[in-house]
């Protein structure tokens, strides 16, 4: 009688690991939905690892506090980005109109329509509660974001396309309809249906032309008077 071969030992699946270098984007994405759903107090660091797919002591490795990690996503986000959209300006060969076009409509593409336009929101809600998370956004954020802003506006009234202005409070008007979009999209139209919806490059066009119109210098002569 023949013997009986060994049999096989059985396969056991390959278990594969995630790459060190992937889990800070990961947590980063988690934590930035997280905070955008719950607000900062609401949600909690085990959550955010867990969503994550990894250990909360996994995510202390990276980021040893709940206020790190949003530092870090804020920053990830929004205020890593400056850089760049400063030496685009720095670029910008266009009318100081079409600049503040492109001003508008690519902070819509590259925040408004994503997950951090809820950051605002959050710091507005939040706050008082966290001075601390509070100055941060204001030093890192609203401080150079707004510096952006009033460089295209005092290029175009270097230029003679936009008359003299406040620039402080100019900036703020550029500022209203983007604070604008970032509450309604997280709020009423969230829970108001079709009602509260609109259409945000149409809203854009719209406050586009109510800012030139009241920016540049007047010229009867052209259908856009920054042109």
């Amino acid at each position: 009688m023949p013997l009986a071969k060994n049999p096989a030992p059985p396969v056991r699946p390959v278990r594969r690991a995630r790459r060190k270098e992937a889990r800070p984007a990961e947590l980063l994405a988690a934590a930035l939905d997280l905070f955008v759903e719950k607000g900062f107090a609401a949600t909690h660091v085990e959550e955010v690892a867990r969503r994550a797919g990894v250990s909360k002591g996994t995510l202390f490795l990276y980021f040893p506090s709940k206020e790190e990690l949003f530092k870090a996503v804020v920053r990830e986000n929004i205020s890593g980005r400056f850089a760049e959209w400063s030496d685009e300006i720095e670029r910008f060969e266009g009318s100081a109109r079409d600049m503040l076009r492109e001003c508008l409509f690519q902070w819509w593409e590259r925040i408004g329509s994503t997950q951090a336009s809820g950051i605002p929101k959050l710091i507005m809600s939040e706050a008082q509660n966290f001075p601390e998370l509070a100055n941060f956004y204001q030093q890192e954020v609203m401080q150079p974001g707004n510096a952006l802003i009033e460089r295209i506006l005092k290029r175009g009234v270097a230029r003679g396309e936009f008359r003299p202005m406040n620039l402080t409070y100019a900036v703020y008007l550029v500022l209203a309809p983007m604070l604008f979009l970032t509450l309604w999209k997280h709020s009423l139209a969230l829970s108001c249906g079709n009602q509260a919806q609109l259409d945000p490059h149409e809203y854009l066009a719209a406050q586009l032309d109510m800012l030139t119109l009241g920016f540049c210098q007047p010229n009867p002569s052209l259908e856009h008077p920054c042109s």
